[in-house]
């Protein structure tokens, strides 16, 4: 006999599939990028959604953006510190143009209750440059410290050794220090707890501090040193770091791979949000760019990574772990690294990886290891020996939304390892620890020198499309050949024409690393 449920307690459990729409709140604004936070109630069974349509303020037709993700309330697993999230929709606008003002409109539906309609403004932050009206002086080593708000330092040339800055611009009046030559040479440089400090074109043959750092930015400068540039706790805020050349001193060795291998060094390695990290060339480090990692971390969100151009990352290219949500990693080169793009773990997110492009990778395009949660990887390419896409671990990893990608594998080096691990098999796919709540589908996959297989959870599959799984993915013949010696560069490919999926569809080719 069916027992009938008290009509207060069916009340309760209908109460909580229904939405409790709350604040919304867009944190932590980029040049290029905005954030939307919509906090919410109830939704326990996770089929709430939301769409986005935005435009700048004073025009009258809306666009289309990407809906915002549902992120149910968490916590991380096995870190130290445990992090927490809280229960939401999250989402990013992507390509804005720079300090310009946007109405977004957000369109919240739940089939069980709690249906809203919302508009919030925000603004993309400016470009950070001088005025074109500054005052422009001439100066040297004598000089560092007598600069004023609203300043541009021209630095002869000269050896200025080490160089601890103690002064700070302000809102609109930054202090520029500016070599126009390159030929103002330090040994390092402390911009610590500095505001509003602007570092250009400088050499620097040694590390970059920014600890404790607000609004600074260091563009077109070269640094050589075995840490670039460095922003520990409590890190840096709304930084921009562009077009810089920073160099390491690893070199591409196979036995000194991974995160056991005798790789120390960093090239950009930061904690803090709101940070914008584009267009530097970065090649001989155990991470080419990387965020902080447990009680080194504080609070990681809206950080952009964009069009860097990286190589001979030792450990990883870049290191997106402890991202809380609205990370984004896009357009970017990753040539010769261990791994590609790690998001160990991502904090609920929704952090984003999208249209990267991975040449010569050894373990994993997408390390996402620790519980990971919230990663969003779309529209990238990748093309390396052993498995295209292989996420080896047995820590599952869910909520994550991984379509439209291009995944080339290759046949192994027989008897190769790299810090003592292999990469793989040379499966199209190899991704069998993951939870209920992730998409994988609408991939094209290749592999190249062996018989075409894949695996996802306990399905082996030798065709496409899937059923559970890759319902729309392909099998893609490609016109790339794997080289004789795996640890050698693939040189890069013009993938444009695979529209069925890739960094390229349907668009131009990105600008990777330092702009002309």
């Amino acid at each position: 006999m069916t027992k009938l449920l008290p009509f207060f307690l069916l009340t309760t459990l209908h109460a909580a599939d229904s939405t409790t729409p709350g604040e919304v709140t867009t944190p932590f604004p980029t040049l290029t990028n905005l954030a939307v936070e919509w906090q919410i109630g109830g939704d326990d069974d996770l089929d709430a959604a939301c769409e986005l349509k935005y435009r700048k303020e004073g025009e009258t037709n809306w666009r289309e953006g990407m809906p915002l993700r549902r992120v149910p309330a968490g916590k991380s697993q096995k870190t130290s510190p445990i992090f927490t999230w809280s229960n939401r929709l999250s989402g990013s606008v992507f390509d804005l143009q720079p300090g310009t003002a946007y109405e977004i409109e957000l369109k919240l539906n739940d089939p069980d209750g709690g249906s809203a309609t919302k508009v919030v403004r925000a603004s993309t932050r400016p470009e950070p440059i001088a005025k074109a009206d500054t005052v422009v002086k001439n100066g040297s080593k004598a000089d560092l410290n007598a600069v004023k708000p609203g300043e541009v330092l021209l630095l002869a040339d000269g050896d200025y050794g080490a160089a601890t800055f103690n002064r700070d611009g302000e809102p609109g009046k930054p202090i520029v220090y500016r070599s126009t030559t390159g030929k103002a040479v330090f040994s390092e440089i402390s911009l610590t707890n500095r505001k509003w400090v602007y570092l250009e074109g400088v050499t620097v043959n040694g590390p970059v501090r920014l600890n404790g750092s607000e609004h600074c930015v260091v563009r077109r400068c070269t640094i050589k040193s075995q840490f670039g540039i460095k922003a520990y706790k409590p890190g840096m805020m709304n930084a921009c770091i562009e077009d810089n050349v920073i160099t390491g001193i690893r070199e591409w060795k196979p036995e000194i791979m991974g995160a056991g291998g005798d790789n120390d060094g960093e090239g950009i390695q930061f904690t803090g949000s709101g940070n914008v990290i584009r267009h530097n060339r970065v090649s001989g480090f155990r991470d080419c760019i990387s965020h902080m990692e447990d009680d080194g971390a504080v609070e990681q969100s809206c950080n952009d990574i964009l069009n860097n151009d990286l190589d001979s990352g030792l450990d990883d290219g870049i290191e997106a772990d402890f991202a809380l949500h609205n990370c984004r990693v896009m357009r970017n080169r990753l040539t010769n690294c261990f791994v590609g793009i790690s998001s160990q773990p991502g904090l609920g997110g929704p952090n984003y990886f999208l249209r990267n492009v991975m040449f010569n990778i050894i373990l994993e395009p997408f390390k996402l290891h620790r519980f990971s949660q919230g990663d969003v990887i779309q529209h990238n390419t990748v093309i390396k020996a052993g498995d295209g896409l292989g996420i080896h671990t047995s820590e599952p990893f869910d909520h994550a939304v991984i379509t439209h990608n291009l995944f080339i594998a290759g046949k192994p080096p027989e008897g190769v390892k790299y810090g003592g691990y292999g990469p793989g098999r040379g499966r199209a796919v190899d991704a069998q620890s993951f939870g209920d709540h992730c998409l994988i589908d609408h991939n094209a996959y290749a592999v190249i020198g062996m018989p075409f297989e894949g695996k996802i959870r306990t399905w082996t599959f030798n065709k496409l499309p899937g059923t559970e799984f890759e319902k729309h993915g392909r099998v893609l013949d490609v016109p790339v050949s794997p080289p004789e010696d795996p640890a050698n560069r693939y040189e890069p490919q013009d993938l444009s024409s695979l529209t069925e999926a890739g960094a390229y569809a349907g668009e131009e080719k990105p600008v990777y690393g330092p702009r002309p």
